[in-house]
């Protein structure tokens, strides 16, 4: 994260200006290129379920303009996780509101995935295939690369309004249930972002994070693997 490099500088520790060039390059290409393409994919699964509101609001799109939040994007420079402007949802044209709810929901962390998974495949096939000698410069933004998109992926599954997660939860509530759980969303965030933010959590989602990671190396080597490459 920035904010901890930053710390580092201010408290007179020394800080590699090379690893922060990369890291922030890094998440400023997940800031105009993978955080369209999460919000694209809400926008997509939501006109395959029925629901073209986005399509028609000129949301389903990638271009970096229509989905930029400044705050959120801040938050990821500094903090390692953040967002953009959602894309709109109608859940009214849904079949089954709910379930449909959910695999749009499921949609925005899939496709934070697949982007760490593409650069894993990137990476590894630069090494074994390209047979480059990985400089310095390319390892730390790859490693920033699939670690943000893997947070942002965890982050968002966390069942929080209004987080992916929450609507994902969503399908597994009864009405009541689901009308309770909105009624107090405001006071639910709230108690969450302290929990949050107190640390309380990190263990568990840090732990959440680095089993994602081994998922994606895993996935990113494995066609390496099954062509003797590794």
């Amino acid at each position: 994260m920035l904010i901890d490099l930053l710390r580092s500088l201010f408290s007179g520790g020394s800080v590699d200006l090379m690893s922060v060039i990369s890291q922030i390059l890094a998440t400023l290409f997940i800031i105009f290129c993978i955080l369209p393409l999460h919000e694209f994919a809400h926008g997509w699964a939501a006109g395959k379920l029925g629901d073209h509101t986005a399509k028609y609001s000129g949301r389903l799109t990638m271009n970096p303009l229509a989905s930029f939040d400044p705050i959120g994007s801040l938050f990821l420079l500094l903090f390692g996780f953040g967002w953009a402007k959602p894309v709109p949802v109608d859940s009214r044209y849904f079949k089954n509101p709910k379930r449909d709810m959910a695999l749009t929901a499921v949609a925005g962390p899939l496709a934070n995935f697949l982007a760490a998974w593409a650069g894993g495949l990137i990476y590894f096939g630069l090494i074994f295939v390209g047979k480059v000698a990985m400089p310095n410069f390319l390892y730390i933004f790859f490693s920033a690369y699939i670690n943000i998109n893997v947070a942002l992926a965890v982050f968002n599954l966390l069942p929080i309004p209004p987080l992916d997660g929450s609507k994902i939860l969503g399908a597994f509530l009864s009405s009541r249930a689901l009308y309770n759980y909105y009624r107090y969303q405001n006071i639910i965030v709230m108690v969450a972002f302290v929990v949050l933010f107190s640390g309380m959590l990190d263990g568990p989602i840090w732990a959440l994070v680095n089993l994602g990671m081994g998922g994606v190396e895993w996935l990113s080597l494995l066609p390496y693997r099954l062509f003797g490459l590794v």
